[in-house]
């Protein structure tokens, strides 16, 4: 099948407790701006329970059609049944290029939708572009531990496939006054629908580390000297009601595990304060929080690379400062 077949930019939009995620907007946002680029139209798909006015919202966002599988049965993600009712509308429209956030819903359904369509997938991309002489989407992400930066292509196969980190792209302006088309898509249930069942929910924990949605971050890195001193950081971060994040070096040394690790390799963050507590500035980091609102760098060493990217510095011992 001839590539011209395939048209129009495509984003799944993802559901927590009934509700759009941010990333949702986000790759909306993203995807109206690659659609433009095209000269296509932006479709987002959305599935769950009670989504008209969600649907609207994509609208306001960028959207020019959502296409909807609305049943109380699709309340629950089941990547079985979505894959189902995902890969026949890809088959039956043929989007040019489909993008997914790296969450872990995106993570698991992505692939196994490329799968299923015989096309090839980018993870946990930072920043998405488009050729448009070969009409090709340019994805960038980390490789080799975060150390280089490589742009991805897909010429042969469609769709052209990604995920997105959340907090990586802009959410854009919304417009209420924003027309587009909604239309309704089959959930056909066969026997293997509900190979998967959900036995029971367990809602997270209040206090359940949420770095990448945080609007408060205090980050500590090798400069904080041990695990022991690492609790300067947690008091803050209590104080302040923000999310505890950690330099790869703390994470590698092993004063915190791997999820609060902000960075290339780590999560990708824009709070509205960052707050960088001995942490040099390794450009690795620095990719991971640069576009925070607001970044203070607490260090000892005035040369530090922190320094360059902090809006207020502080030189000094970072154990003497924050108490």
């Amino acid at each position: 099948m001839s590539n011209d077949q395939w048209q129009g930019v495509w984003t799944f939009a993802e559901l927590k407790d009934g509700k759009l995620r941010n990333v949702s907007l986000e790759l909306i946002s993203k995807g109206r701006e690659l659609a433009d680029i095209l000269e296509e139209e932006l479709t987002a798909i959305l599935l769950g329970e009670n989504l008209e006015n969600m649907a609207h919202e994509l609208i306001a966002y960028g959207a020019d059609k959502v296409l909807i599988a609305d049943d109380p049965r699709l309340k629950t993600y089941n990547s079985d049944i979505y894959t189902d009712i995902i890969s026949a509308q890809v088959f039956e429209r043929k989007p040019e290029i489909f993008i997914f956030g790296a969450t872990y819903i995106g993570r698991e359904l992505a692939p196994k939708l490329s799968v299923r369509v015989g096309t090839g997938i980018t993870a946990d991309c930072t920043g998405l572009d488009i050729d448009i002489e070969k009409r090709l989407l340019l994805q960038t992400r980390p490789a080799f531990g975060g150390n280089i930066m490589a742009t991805i292509i897909t010429p042969e196969s469609r769709p052209q496939m990604a995920t997105v980190r959340p907090r990586v792209m802009e959410i854009g302006n919304r417009d209420t006054a924003r027309k587009g088309e909604l239309i309704a898509i089959p959930f056909i249930e066969n026997e293997k629908s509900f190979r998967l069942k959900v036995l029971k929910h367990v809602k997270a924990s209040s206090k359940m580390l949420n770095l990448s949605e945080a609007d408060i971050i205090i980050s500590g890195g090798r400069g904080m000297g041990s695990s022991e001193q690492f609790k300067l950081v947690e008091d803050l971060a209590e104080v302040l009601g923000g999310e505890v994040g950690a330099s790869r070096d703390a994470v590698e040394t092993g004063w915190r595990p791997y999820p609060h690790q902000v960075g290339q390799s780590g999560k990708t963050v824009r709070p509205k304060l960052y707050i960088a507590c001995g942490i040099s500035g390794a450009v690795q980091h620095v990719a991971g929080m640069r576009d925070s609102g607001l970044i203070l760098a607490i260090n000892k060493d005035p040369e530090a690379q922190i320094f360059k990217v902090a809006d207020y510095g502080i030189v000094g011992d970072v154990k003497e400062i924050l108490p």
